[in-house]
């Protein structure tokens, strides 16, 4: 016992002297949000939450820049490319699964949305597609 109260000591004695007083935390200060002081609260910051909306659009105001969109129209457009994405996605992870590849490539997408989309869309979906890869790549 006697050993570590000698430690304690020569910790305590190793401290630094300070004149002042201890530390007083002081009072927040008044403002807009808290006019009477005390304790601020930080404000809740809404969650973010990721859609198409922009993207969506943006191709409306290309093709019909007259034409506007309800929150409703928004929405369900939102969840229709969503929906779309995760079939293309699905169908693309599976036959990546049948060729023993652990990559999602342009290929596999390619072929998925030659499955999951009917004719003519399929071929549109698929020289947009091309079109888009060639750019990117070109690019880099």
């Amino acid at each position: 016992m006697a050993v570590a109260s000698k430690a304690s000591e020569s910790k305590a004695s190793k401290a630094p002297v300070s004149s002042a007083a201890p530390a007083v935390p002081k009072p927040a200060r008044a403002s807009a949000n808290n006019p009477a002081g005390g304790e601020e609260k930080k404000k809740r910051r809404k969650a973010r939450k990721e859609t198409y909306s922009s993207y969506i659009f943006k191709v409306l105001k290309q093709v019909h820049p007259e034409i506007s969109i309800s929150n409703k129209g928004m929405a369900i457009l939102n969840s229709f490319v969503n929906d779309l994405f995760e079939r293309i996605a699905s169908e693309a992870s599976k036959l990546a699964g049948y060729s023993k590849k652990s990559t999602i490539s342009s290929r596999e997408i390619q072929t998925a949305v030659r499955l999951i989309l009917p004719g003519e869309l399929a071929k549109h979906a698929i020289s947009e597609g091309t079109k888009s890869v060639t750019k990117f790549s070109a690019g880099r």
